[in-house]
């Protein structure tokens, strides 16, 4: 009798011992087809994510100077139209992540400062100079840089970056989906988010 019981333990302990394993190698594909996953779905995610916008700037441009001593004043001056295409882009294939398949956990580790580019389109009417105040390089070089820091006030001061951001967050709202529907934890840094409210609550 005892042979018998004991034999039957013995049956039991294997037959546990079998499943656990089984259920353990199970685990791990499955884990690990969520890691691959996750990984294919940032490759997806990683590209560029562009809002474009368009400014115009007239600038008067002037400038004079005095020539044989204090005795004539010669001037040049200028009247400038800009048209400027303005993209605010993030390039998300330079987005730093870690996957932790023990913990399940996507943890965002940075995000790509936005890119600024200004393509400015120069105009220039009205453009009279004395003969001995002609224009010159250092000129047209003082209008652009005088019109690129106008420009950059009036983004700053515009909905431009803030659209961008909105984009950003769009892209990124596709984490959450992902690993909430697979069970997983998605971290921006060492912060767990768990809704899209936090989501669009962080400081990138």
């Amino acid at each position: 009798m005892r042979k018998i019981l004991f034999g039957v333990i013995i049956t039991l302990v294997v037959l546990f011992t079998f499943k656990y394993c089984e259920d353990k190698k199970e685990d791990k594909i499955v884990i690990e087809a969520h890691s691959a996953l996750i990984q294919e779905q940032i490759k997806n995610v990683g590209k560029l994510v562009v809002t474009e916008g368009h400014f115009s700037e007239v600038f008067s441009y002037k400038n004079s100077r005095a020539v044989f001593g204090d005795l004539i004043s010669v001037e040049k001056k200028a009247l400038v139209v800009v048209n400027a295409d303005v993209t605010v882009a993030y390039d998300l294939s330079t987005i730093e992540y870690n996957i932790d398949e023990a913990t399940k956990t996507l943890q965002i580790i940075r995000i790509p400062k936005e890119e600024l580019k200004i393509n400015p389109d120069f105009e220039y009417y009205d453009v009279q100079a004395d003969f001995l105040n002609q224009f010159e390089a250092k000129d047209y070089n003082n209008i652009k840089d005088s019109v690129k820091k106008s420009l950059m006030k009036k983004i700053e001061a515009s909905d431009l970056k803030s659209n961008a951001q909105n984009r950003l967050i769009s892209e990124l709202s596709k984490f959450l989906i992902l690993t909430n529907s697979l069970g997983w934890t998605l971290q921006y840094k060492e912060i767990s988010i768990n809704s899209s409210e936090e989501l669009d609550g962080l400081k990138l």
